[in-house]
C-alpha cells in the first residue's frame, strides 16, 4: 500500500517482539494514525523463531495480510540472521535494525547482499542496564521508531508512559526501568 509503513519483525519466542509490535500499533493508533499489529502463529515456543507485523498509515487501512516486502525488518536476536532470511522481500529503499553488539560493517556480509540501511542497537546491554534482565523488545521498539521517524520522540515517550502505567498498574516500579531503556535506544540507535 502506498503511504503506508510496513515492519517485519523476527525474533525468538520470549524476547517480546509480537508484544512490541503490538505496543507500536497501538501508540501510532493513540496518535491518530490508523495501525496494525499481529504475528504470524506457527509452532509458537520459547526460544523458537517468530515472526510478527506492522502496517501503519495515515488513511485507512484496508488489507489484512502477512507483509511480504516491508519498507522495514527489525531483528531482536541477531542469531535469526543465519538461519532466517531476514532479507527477504526487504525493499532497499527501507532499512533493517539488529540488535547487535558488533559493528554493523560486521553484520552486512550476513545479509544476503542486502543493499539498504542497516542499523544496529545493543539491546541486550540496554535491557541489561535498566531493566536487569534481557528484555530486548523494549529498546528495539524505541531503536525502530528512531529510524522510521513515524512518531516524534516526545510524542512516543509521552504515550508509552501512559501505556505502561496501564500494563504496570500493579508493578509500578519497572516503568522507571522501561522508560530509561526507550530513552537511551533513542540516543543509540546507530
Amino acid at each position: 500500500m502506498k503511504d503506508t509503513l510496513e515492519i517485519r519483525w523476527h525474533g525468538r519466542g520470549g524476547q517480546g517482539a509480537k508484544t512490541a509490535a503490538l505496543l507500536l500499533a497501538e501508540v501510532a493508533f493513540k496518535t491518530g494514525k490508523n495501525a496494525q499489529g499481529f504475528p504470524e502463529y506457527g509452532p509458537e515456543r520459547m526460544g523458537a523463531p517468530i515472526t510478527a507485523y506492522d502496517r501503519i498509515s495515515d488513511q485507512p487501512i484496508r488489507v489484512h495480510s502477512n507483509i511480504y516486502d516491508p519498507q522495514y525488518v527489525v531483528v531482536v536476536d541477531e542469531t535469526l540472521i543465519e538461519i532466517v532470511d531476514v532479507t527477504k522481500g526487504l525493499r532497499e529503499d527501507g532499512a533493517i535494525l539488529i540488535n547487535t553488539a558488533r559493528p554493523k560493517e560486521e553484520i552486512i556480509p550476513h545479509l544476503k547482499g542486502y543493499k539498504g540501511k542497516v542499523y544496529t542497537v545493543d539491546a541486550r546491554k540496554i535491557a541489561l542496564e535498566t531493566l536487569g534482565k534481557n528484555f530486548p523488545n523494549t529498546p528495539m521498539l524505541a531503536a525502530i521508531v528512531k529510524v522510521t521517524g513515524v512518531i516524534d520522540d516526545e510524542t512516543f515517550l509521552n504515550e508509552m508512559e501512559g501505556s505502561f502505567k496501564h500494563k504496570f498498574a500493579k508493578k509500578p516500579e519497572v516503568i522507571k526501568g522501561n522508560m530509561d531503556a526507550l530513552r537511551i535506544a533513542l540516543r543509540e540507535v546507530k
